[in-house]
């Protein structure tokens, strides 16, 4: 393992096209030992629902002190230049790094190596291949769950153990390969959108979920949507 960086996100969904990135969190490997770190707290600019909450541990109090994300995947992009990414389930954390980094009008192309696919095909014995139960399986610690550096963390420990374990039988699998997902560019709400969607909330008494500077064209258009199928338009 010559060097790698390791990277974990926490995020308010799924979709990287409605959902945001709350935590970017990662760790260095280098010539086989865990080195720097990088972390960022990011304010997603939206109320964060109980389930995240729950899950994560972040509460819309610490969010609000966080980086505006477009700053913050630049700074991670500063900190992994040059290098090839590992993660658990890495693609589906890449995918939200790149649709940020494109909505900054920057490339994001990366060579990575998934923990995951790793422990599918070399921990056979294992019922469960989630980060969670490997952890346990294999003793590596952990301080908290569901937090972006702490997991980062936990995964170049999964990555190292399999590489000491595995790399002399099976050396192909180690192999960073290209990671493949393709984004475009989220344009930003028209101020025509913004004030109707103001109207909206201001007329039927009701706080917006996310603040109007955040909103895509697509999400202020779904959210009015919404609005009006729930509330009703306004008169006139």
């Amino acid at each position: 393992m010559d060097a790698y960086v390791v990277v974990d996100l926490e995020m308010t969904g799924l979709n990287p096209k409605t959902d945001r990135i709350l935590e970017i969190g990662a760790v260095k490997i280098e010539e086989g030992n865990i080195g720097s770190t990088f972390h960022r707290m990011v304010n997603p600019r939206m109320i964060l629902t109980e389930e995240i909450i729950n899950l994560t541990g972040i509460t819309n109090e610490m969010v609000q002190e966080g980086h505006d994300c477009g700053q913050a995947v630049q700074e991670f992009l500063v900190f992994a230049q040059g290098l090839p990414l590992a993660g658990h389930n890495l693609i589906y954390d890449y995918r939200f790094l790149k649709q940020a980094a494109a909505n900054q009008g920057l490339e994001l192309e990366k060579e990575g190596i998934d923990t995951l696919k790793l422990a599918r095909k070399l921990l056979p014995a294992a019922e469960k291949k989630s980060l969670d139960y490997l952890c346990e399986f294999l003793h590596i610690d952990r301080a908290r769950k569901h937090r972006a550096l702490e997991d980062a963390r936990a995964t170049a420990e999964l990555l190292l153990y399999l590489y000491q374990e595995f790399a002399e039988k099976e050396p192909g699998e180690f192999q960073a390969e290209p990671l493949q997902f393709k984004v475009k560019k989220q344009q930003p709400a028209s101020k025509r959108q913004k004030r109707h969607l103001k109207e909206l909330a201001e007329y039927h008494k009701i706080e917006l979920e996310r603040e109007l500077d955040s909103l895509t064209r697509s999400e202020a258009s779904r959210m009015a949507n919404k609005i009006i199928l729930t509330y009703g338009r306004i008169p006139g």
